[in-house]
């Protein structure tokens, strides 16, 4: 039926790969934060479910502003929630966007901006990035298959 599900990682063999049940749980949280974004003017809805290290789910979605740069994305909103309450320790993210409505027509992929903020939290050989159409239709992949030779705070020690 077309469905992707596929893993793309740029280590061998993820040490701790998700299981179905997240999965999903992370694609249905994605897909009711985006029903909460604010997008006026790109009229582009994103949300994102970011899976702590300790199973928790924060969500966040994409909030527009007139002046465009101060723009925030569904994956930041997420991970500045998350940090915010000093979660530290994350395993995974769904992300999900398409044009305002309710069905998701492509895959939404993390901005470069945004690839930044998770290098800045996780360990790009681990961290899962699930992009999705529908809980069916999936890909999953780590943060080094996304930001090969991402500068983070490895880089400064």
């Amino acid at each position: 039926m077309g469905h992707e599900n596929q893993i793309i990682s740029g280590a061998a063999v993820l040490e701790v790969p998700l299981m179905q049940p997240q999965i999903q749980d992370l694609i249905t949280a994605a897909i009711a934060a985006k029903k909460k974004s604010y997008s006026p003017y790109s009229h582009y809805q994103v949300g994102a479910a970011l899976l702590t290290g300790d199973g928790q789910i924060v969500t966040g979605c994409n909030i527009e502003n007139a002046a465009y740069g101060p723009t925030n994305c569904a994956e930041r909103t997420a991970f500045f929630k998350a940090v915010s309450e000093g979660i530290r320790e994350f395993r995974a993210i769904a992300i999900v966007g398409s044009p305002e409505g309710d069905e998701l027509t492509q895959y939404a992929y993390p901005c470069g901006v945004c690839r930044q903020v998770m290098m800045e939290f996780c360990d790009p050989e681990e961290f899962q990035i699930v992009v999705a159409k529908s809980q069916e239709d999936y890909k999953i992949m780590t943060l080094q298959a996304l930001l090969p030779e991402g500068f983070g705070p490895e880089n400064l020690k």
